[in-house]
């Protein structure tokens, strides 16, 4: 396996540190991890220092307090400081309060990681998700500045749908570029080719729809597809019927409006609570995920994934 050789002359400190980036995309994967911090370095410089504080904050955060190990190699102390890191600093100005909000971010994130990870375990619980990066991510929402909008794209044409399909992969990380996408996407083809074609078919889920209801900004932008690339890889390996992660894909492009409209960003937020609601259907009716797929969930990973 190409990441079993990475691994060997990879120090533990940068495995867990590269798994962080991967588990955003719920893989343990440190080449996967590798170039999802190559999509940040190539499309958007600026917010690699926000990554990269953030994914640390958690990391030591994690060490210090005494974690499992297990959990902090296998990124799940990081991936909610990745994401946080990333938010602030494409929202806020670089300036000396910037640098101490992320790390704060970053290692609350981790100790609620820790609490849900105590309880997400047994059979009843939901996992996290993103959820501990979506709820900070709510609280400091009053900080955000608006950023300029761009003039939305209009003309659909096959290249132009061909981006917004990738773009809705690099949109997880708030990367409005095809070529971001297009490196996720080989990180996940990487890690995990089913994972792959189930996160690029969620993209293409969500683009399509936009595409129906004649939102050709949404679609072309890659945010109508983000969270259902989500979705799919989150709820398509995990031994459901294929009608479920599409039932979920609806359930986020149904729920993203509502949280729009009471002036929440909807983050990943759609993601999280479309899977959750997914997830407990399934309990009421009795039927149980598998929970020796891989990528299960990123809270609940075997061990070696």
């Amino acid at each position: 396996m190409p990441s079993q050789s990475f691994n060997a002359f990879c120090p533990d400190w940068a495995t867990a540190l590269l798994n962080g980036f991967s588990q955003i995309f719920l893989q343990r994967d440190p080449l996967c991890g590798l170039l999802c911090l190559l999509a940040i370095l190539a499309c958007a410089p600026a917010l690699l220092g926000g990554a990269l504080l953030g994914a640390l904050a958690g990391l030591l955060t994690a060490q210090q307090r005494g974690y499992a190990k297990a959990d902090r190699q296998a990124g799940l102390f990081s991936y909610n400081g990745v994401l946080l890191g990333l938010l602030l600093s494409l929202y806020l100005p670089w300036t000396i309060l910037l640098p101490p909000l992320i790390i704060a971010a970053g290692g609350l994130s981790a100790i609620i990681t820790q609490q849900w990870l105590k309880r997400a375990r047994q059979p009843a619980r939901l996992p996290a998700y993103t959820a501990p990066f979506v709820g900070l991510g709510w609280l400091l929402a009053g900080l955000f500045t608006p950023l300029a909008a761009n003039p939305a794209p209009t003309g659909l044409s096959p290249m132009g749908l061909l981006g917004g399909l990738f773009q809705g992969l690099g949109q997880v990380m708030f990367l409005g570029d095809w070529l971001a996408g297009l490196l996720v996407f080989a990180g996940l083809l990487l890690a995990n080719r089913r994972a792959a074609i189930w996160a690029l078919g969620g993209s293409g889920f969500g683009l399509g729809v936009a595409v129906m209801l004649q939102e050709p900004g949404q679609a072309l932008s890659g945010l109508a597809g983000y969270n259902c690339a989500l979705v799919a890889l989150a709820l398509g390996q995990i031994g459901l019927r294929p009608w479920w992660p599409l039932l979920g894909m609806v359930l986020a492009l149904l729920i993203t409006p509502g949280i729009a409209a009471i002036g929440l960003p909807p983050l990943t937020g759609p993601f999280v609570l479309a899977c959750w609601l997914v997830l407990a259907c399934n309990r009421v009716l009795g039927r149980t995920p598998r929970r020796d797929a891989p990528c299960a969930s990123a809270t609940n990973p075997p061990r070696l994934r």
